[in-house]
């Protein structure tokens, strides 16, 4: 009888044990924080954005915020310009044009002077997403009805990997000759304010260790101190001369661009 009491009293022991850890367990799951996202260190964009957009875009700060303005038109030759224009070029063999031309808009883009990483990522969407150093806006691979840049339409950019929308609005999707192409040319601001540039890295390389959204955090010929930054597609679209600038997410939270 007694050695029964006794291993009921183990078992008790025991049962008591293992409840304890279980709740030990529990208590120290609900007491761990997730980690959270880490932020890109925060860079200051001012400088750069003072010293690399052409004189056509009027550049202006208020407190954490740098405006840029611009009326839209590149500075260099397309078939969208009126044939009378001095920058006006015949469409490339085996291209066409669309119905639009050059028109002159009234673009307003304000971004953080200190982009930093959003927690949550936010789908680039129709229209403006960046802008390119001359002013121009830069679009992402989408057109009109949100579906993907078809053979069509890709047949209707110039050699800049431009054509205009709605509205005579010029915009680029796409690499080109004049902005940015095999090379690690900058090529402007997105609208979260972090840079974008060609498809090559400083040294020269094409980048391998590109997120999801196109961009890595590193060194470029603008920032000694490492910073988030975009890179054109190393992939020609659709067999094409093209490289798609920008497609997926923003990394930071975006600013506002205008028209």
């Amino acid at each position: 009888m007694t050695k029964l009491k006794l291993s009921i009293f183990g078992l008790s022991l025991l049962a008591t044990s293992l409840i304890l850890s279980s709740c030990n367990n529990e208590d120290e799951s609900e007491t761990v924080t997730p980690t959270p996202v880490t932020p890109t260190t925060s860079v200051s964009i001012l400088n750069t954005v003072q010293a690399k957009y052409k004189s056509m875009v009027t550049i202006s700060t208020s407190g954490s915020s740098i405006t840029l303005k611009s009326n839209g038109t590149p500075d260099h030759v397309s078939p969208y310009w009126d044939a009378t224009n001095a920058l006006y070029e015949a469409q490339m063999s085996g291209s066409t044009v669309n119905p639009g031309m050059i028109g002159t808009q009234n673009y307003v883009m304000t971004i953080s002077t200190n982009p930093t990483e959003a927690i949550t990522k936010e789908a680039t969407t129709l229209g403006p997403i960046g802008m390119a150093l001359n002013g121009v806006p830069i679009y992402n691979d989408r057109e009109g009805g949100n579906v993907p840049v078809d053979a069509g339409v890709l047949g209707s950019f110039d050699r800049a990997g431009a054509h205009p929308g709605p509205g005579n609005t010029y915009h680029y999707h796409c690499t080109g000759d004049f902005t940015g192409n095999d090379d690690s040319n900058l090529i402007g601001f997105l609208r979260d304010g972090f840079p974008i540039y060609a498809r090559k890295d400083n040294d020269g390389s094409y980048p391998t260790n590109l997120d999801a959204n196109g961009g890595h955090v590193g060194t470029t010929a603008d920032f000694s101190t490492a910073i988030y930054h975009y890179h054109a597609s190393n992939t020609a679209y659709l067999g094409s001369r093209f490289y798609i600038l920008k497609a997926g997410s923003y990394h930071g939270a975006k600013g506002t661009f205008t028209q």
